[in-house]
């Protein structure tokens, strides 16, 4: 379904900055896979997802969706396989919109938008449908402008949007850090059912290690841009917090004890 080979990426080649970010990196999502995706800060976590999404191009190696080799589509037209969602609750959305009109384009993804955003009431019908599984009572609100929302209901918001058109691959890029705890347990729940329901192949972000062994049905550890240590299913089901913490002391040569470590 997702096959990346060897992709690698290099920022400021040649220079005295240069930082090999992905460095012959490869992975495969089957169809249906949730894969939690773990490592510290730099180890090019953030710029996988990027690199699949087609806002960073890879120096080298192949990335395919459905067999497609993707590499040379652009951001915009790989949004017709790929679903996002950013640490900032502000990135998601459209502030000045209505969350009817947010919806709309996100319906829209990946299409010529043209004259077809005609907000219908079939269409209106389908998107209460949507946000009444949200439980925030944001079915009443659809013409409420999204920058008007609290953190969590935008999160929540660009969760459903991210997954409104059944995306090949849904991205989520640390989409709780940014909230506060009661929020953020929210979204993580909302994330498993959205995921749940669709079946969508799924690869998420976090630095959260609770989370990460909770959400998926497989967990991955980056370092300097590779992938150092994997864990199938099976394997998963066995982890723990502290066995995580010890397979990172080992990459790393040191002792964590911080359960959102690689922070």
């Amino acid at each position: 379904m997702l096959t990346i080979d060897k992709i690698s990426k290099t920022f400021f080649p040649g220079t005295v900055n240069e930082r090999k970010a992905l460095v012959d990196l490869d992975l495969k999502l089957d169809e249906g896979d949730f894969v939690t995706v773990i490592g510290s800060n730099g180890a090019g976590k953030s710029t996988l997802l990027n690199a699949i999404s087609g806002r960073y191009t890879v120096d080298s190696g192949s990335i395919e969706i459905d067999g497609k080799r993707v590499n040379r589509l652009k951001e915009h037209q790989r949004a017709k396989y790929v679903g996002r969602v950013f640490q900032d609750p502000m990135a998601g959305t459209a502030p000045d919109l209505t969350i009817e009109q947010n919806l709309a384009l996100a319906e829209r993804r990946g299409r010529s938008r043209g004259l077809g955003l005609a907000l219908t009431r079939a269409l209106r019908e389908r998107f209460r449908d949507e946000l009444t599984s949200l439980e925030l009572g944001l079915e009443q609100r659809l013409t409420a402008k999204v920058g008007l929302l609290s953190g969590g209901q935008r999160q929540a918001l660009s969760l459903l949007m991210a997954g409104f058109t059944q995306p090949r691959i849904l991205l989520l890029d640390e989409h709780t850090a940014a909230l506060d705890p009661q929020r953020a347990a929210l979204v993580t729940d909302l994330t498993e059912r959205i995921v749940a329901q669709g079946g969508l192949t799924t690869l998420m972000v976090t630095h959260n290690m609770e989370q990460a062994l909770k959400l998926g049905n497989r967990l991955i550890m980056m370092h300097e841009g590779r992938i150092v240590f994997q864990a199938t299913a099976e394997q998963k089901q066995q982890l723990t917090v502290p066995l995580l913490l010890a397979e990172f002391a080992k990459i790393k040569g040191a002792t964590f004890d911080d359960r959102a470590l690689l922070a």
